[in-house]
């Protein structure tokens, strides 16, 4: 096993399956048993998922900024929910945490408790990103991964790697294996944002990127046999 622990990252877009907004709990189900798959094998699963099925705040141009990223941490927390309730219901040991004190609905973020948690096979959900406006839950997800040391930080997108260029839009479009954290900045690749990118290179933490939407991706590409793209130092 070359990851033990893992910080997978998951955009709102994909609990939304086809129906691009909401939740699609028939897709929500199975990806928590993709991820379930991977717990079962003895993997360390942290999550952090994003909002954007339900708010996008930079998009809001007529809101203050801090006022609709708040708004869009109540997004994620609902995924977050909609997730764990997924875990439970096909027997997977799960705790949510969020960055903003909400005691009703699940535990509030405490590093040492959500190493405890991984520790003892329980998937770890994280919401609200940073607890912070004016940080993406990209970056979230970098300083959760180097909170909890986390082997390698686990991007789950719609392309199977990073490309020079869109290959939705550029046939000629090149997948990169393996690619520094720097080329990613100057070459403004859209992996992560560069706050991410940057915690990421200084902690020395790999960024793992792949396509969510195959059958048994996940576990493909962290035992080493699935397409992707590594960013590293």
């Amino acid at each position: 096993m070359k990851y033990k622990r893992i910080l997978l990252k998951l955009s709102g877009e994909v609990l939304a399956g086809d129906k691009k907004t909401g939740i699609d709990f028939d897709r929500t189900i199975e990806i928590a048993k993709e991820i379930k798959e991977c717990a079962d094998l003895g993997y360390e699963i942290g999550i952090v998922v994003g909002g954007g099925n339900f708010w996008r705040g930079k998009s809001n141009e007529y809101m203050d900024r801090a006022t609709s990223d708040y708004i869009g941490m109540m997004g994620t927390v609902m995924n977050a929910l909609a997730l764990g309730d997924a875990f439970k219901q096909i027997g997977t040991p799960v705790r949510v945490q969020t960055g903003v004190e909400m005691r009703q609905i699940a535990e509030f973020y405490i590093k040492d408790r959500a190493i405890r948690h991984l520790e003892k096979g329980r998937v770890v959900i994280f919401g609200c990103g940073t607890g912070s406006p004016f940080f993406s839950t990209d970056t979230a997800s970098s300083l959760r991964a180097a909170e909890i040391k986390a082997d390698v930080l686990v991007k789950a997108t719609k392309v199977d790697g990073v490309y020079d260029k869109d290959p939705k839009k550029h046939e000629d479009a090149k997948r990169y294996q393996d690619i520094t954290y720097i080329d990613v900045l100057n070459q403004k690749l859209n992996v992560m944002d560069a706050t991410a990118i940057s915690l990421c290179m200084d902690e020395d933490i790999p960024i793992l990127v792949f396509d969510i939407n195959g059958k048994g991706n996940l576990k493909k590409v962290l035992e080493g046999k699935g397409t992707c793209t590594i960013v590293h130092n």
